[in-house]
């Protein structure tokens, strides 16, 4: 609000080859009150460019702060949850019904989609455009929420809140002189919520024959009332063919947009542990198993408990719970070791509470999920079982490790057995990391969920030497299988 203080922080969280992430933190401050209150994130994909526009290779960044380093590693996993966003949303507009259904509400004003068109046009002046005369995105970004804000007041007839925007994609730019054509419709209006979709187009001093599409955008708003509570909207009629594509799509993008928000944003003290998997949120379930065991590797706090041999345990406690590291140092390379510790058919082999496991869906090269059986078994006297999403991950720059991260999750064709104890894993895995061209490090991480810390707190002596034969077994796996995987390796 007027006379309150905007604090935005910014800092690089990893540089790639020629793109570099920036992690951007927005707040708001009460110079009356001294209350500070968070008002938005969001991550920013620069790409350096030299010469004649083209790309700069990056120097790598170096985290120093346990917060960097979880930056740092998840950062990987946010490039590749980006670069999926349109095919997934491609996946889920094809299993939907081809026609746009209307939906129904009691009572509701009905609106034709046209009737909230908007169309703006902008001259760009040299205090919109930086250093190298291209307009500031921000900027755009600015013009682009005005016409949208536009449109859906044209929807609502009340003043709109913007609460989110999907992912801007700025396609070229435009510099001092051009004009710009702002476009924006309502794509579609949910109960408490629109879609506005907002396109921008330039143009030189010449008549506009041949404008450049350098933007896009989705913005979804809501009506707030007197007690700050969304209020239902008036429905919305599409125009025929794009109107219907784009009614679809914004419900996809609804879809998506709560299937990462609840995945991305779950704290880890909430339950059920167990999140139900569908082929609209394989993306984002797959991005949280890898970043919540990336998250639990980068923490600062470890303590060495034991170490016998050359296999060393830590622990480390925090809240409600309890997390242990097994490591070991192996000859064997750290690409042989990740083919063989990522297929859990062959867990039983070296890990004696696995009874087995069964690859009941490949969801694409890189994510699997299993049914494993335990030969351990409940305070019931049956056998638990499991299933569990396997995501793995190949380096991404020199020094990331390989990952094998393991996460429970629901499928309606797998529900709870009365022979069973359904069980659930939080966060476990694998983190390989190469040390010569012979030997890698690897080391297994499992978060231990509450239910599992009674048992630890009165056996400890006994948990750790379990977890020491077992990994003593692991590695004894590995040094008889590493010569049999020269040409599955070849395929990885």
């Amino acid at each position: 609000s007027v006379g309150q203080v905007v604090n935005i922080k910014a800092k690089v969280n990893r540089a790639f080859n020629s793109s570099m992430e920036v992690g951007i933190q927005v707040s708001h401050e009460d110079l009356c009150s001294g209350r500070q209150w968070s008002m938005c994130k969001a991550y920013a994909t620069f790409v350096a460019q030299g010469d004649a526009n083209a790309k700069v290779k990056l120097k790598p960044l170096t985290p120093q702060t346990e917060e960097e380093k979880i930056e740092h590693s998840i950062a990987a996993e946010r490039r590749r949850m980006r670069l999926a966003h349109k095919d997934t949303l491609k996946d889920l507009l094809t299993r939907s019904p081809r026609q746009a259904e209307l939906e129904t509400r009691d009572g509701s004003v009905v609106v034709p989609a046209e009737e909230t068109r908007v169309e703006s046009v902008e001259l760009v002046l040299p205090p919109h455009a930086n250093h190298q005369g291209h307009t500031f995105g921000g900027q755009i970004m600015a013009w682009m929420e005005n016409v949208a804000t536009i449109a859906a007041s044209r929807l609502c007839r009340a003043h709109p809140t913007l609460t989110a925007i999907e992912m801007f994609h700025f396609r070229g730019p435009s510099q001092v002189g051009d004009r710009l054509v702002l476009k924006a419709i309502v794509n579609n209006a949910f109960k408490n919520s629109m879609e506005v979709g907002v396109c921008a187009e330039a143009y030189g001093q010449e008549m506009a024959t041949s404008r450049r599409h350098i933007n896009s955008a989705f913005m979804t708003f809501v009506v707030l009332d007197e007690e700050g509570r969304p209020r239902t909207l008036p429905m919305v009629v599409p125009e025929p063919e794009d109107g219907e594509r784009r009614y679809r799509e914004a419900s996809a993008r609804k879809k998506i947009r709560l299937d990462r928000k609840y995945i991305v944003s779950c704290r880890q003290t909430e339950v059920p542990l167990s999140v139900p998997w569908d082929q609209s949120n394989k993306v984002y379930l797959s991005y949280n198993n890898v970043s919540a065991l990336k998250t639990l590797v980068a923490k600062a706090n470890w303590v060495l408990t034991r170490e016998k041999e050359k296999v060393r345990m830590y622990t480390l406690e925090e809240d409600q719970f309890l997390s242990f590291r097994m490591e070991m140092t192996a000859r064997i390379t750290a690409a042989q070791a990740f083919s063989l510790l990522s297929d859990l058919r062959r867990r039983h082999e070296w890990d004696s509470h696995y009874a087995s496991a069964e690859l009941v869906q490949q969801v694409d090269d890189d994510d699997m999920i299993y049914h494993v059986v335990s030969q351990t078994l409940s305070r019931e006297n049956k056998p638990q079982d499991f299933v569990i999403l396997a995501s793995r991950r190949k380096p991404c720059d020199k020094g990331d490790p390989y990952v094998v991260a393991f996460r429970s999750v629901t499928l309606p064709t797998h529900p709870p057995s009365p022979g069973f104890t359904r069980g659930e894993t939080l966060c476990s895995g694998f983190c390989i990391w190469p040390e010569t061209e012979e030997t890698s490090k690897v080391a297994y991480y499992n978060q231990a969920t509450p239910g599992y810390l009674n048992y630890v707190t009165t056996n400890i002596v006994g948990l750790s030497s379990n977890f020491y034969t077992t990994f003593v077994a692991c590695e004894k796996f590995l040094l008889k299988n590493k010569d049999d995987l020269i040409l599955r390796l070849q395929d990885l």
